[in-house]
């Protein structure tokens, strides 16, 4: 999953991005309002962290550009204001959960969690797919009960797939939400990646649609290749 931090104060921002990726998640990380929005508007995030004192442009501006132009990824909103008026403002800007500073990391990683499963979707932090189980919480893959190592890059792609089971989902798509801004992006690798995944989870669990790009589904409601 790819997040977008809008955080001006460098020491924690840094210190977001560090831990989201420890976290298995592809971060992007910019330190004002403009160059915020720009980001928002133009790449595909599953989530955005969004800081409302933010200089250039205000975080409330921002988020509520964003929405006029469309964009429609969930966004948490982190603020040192704690009064109810600037809750109600941020909410009815377009937020969609709101954390007050200073705040515990773990419960950030927990709302921004609930935010991308229900954002496609997914009521439950386990995720499950014929035999195979992801839990969101802890990062652990199991087939049939056992537990399945995986590379950061394989939970990243089988996750995202997870998160949209039953959706077709491009190779460009892939790409935009499991690498950060800076790396440096090879389509070819999605291949690499769904093939070692195959062989760890099983042939079936991700299919190919041809000209189009994969799809994982209960084995029973896969779409034919």
């Amino acid at each position: 999953m790819r997040i977008l931090i809008v955080e001006d104060e460098p020491t924690l921002g840094q210190q977001l991005k560090s831990t989201l990726e420890q976290n298995g998640y592809a971060v992007d990380l910019s330190t004002d309002g403009e160059d915020g929005h720009f980001l928002g508007s133009t790449e595909d995030y599953d989530a955005v962290i969004l800081d409302l004192g933010l200089p250039e442009i205000d975080g409330l501006t921002v988020l509520g550009m964003w929405r006029r132009e469309g964009r429609t990824f969930p966004v948490l909103v982190l603020t040192a204001r704690d009064s109810w008026s600037d809750k109600v403002a941020g909410l009815d800007a377009g937020a969609d959960d709101y954390l007050a500073k200073p705040f515990q990391t773990e419960e950030l990683i927990a709302r921004l969690r609930a935010l991308i499963r229900r954002a496609s979707g997914n009521t439950s932090s386990e995720l499950i797919a014929g035999d195979v189980r992801l839990d969101t919480r802890s990062g652990r893959v199991t087939l049939k009960g056992e537990p399945v190592k995986l590379t950061a890059q394989e939970y990243k792609l089988l996750s995202y797939l997870m998160h949209h089971k039953g959706k077709v989902v491009s190779r460009t798509e892939l790409i935009e939400h499991i690498y950060d801004q800076d790396f440096d992006r090879d389509s070819n690798t999605i291949e690499v990646f769904v093939t070692r995944i195959r062989k760890k989870l099983g042939a079936d669990v991700i299919t190919t649609i041809r000209g189009l790009g994969y799809s994982l589904d209960d084995p029973d409601d896969a779409p034919r290749a």
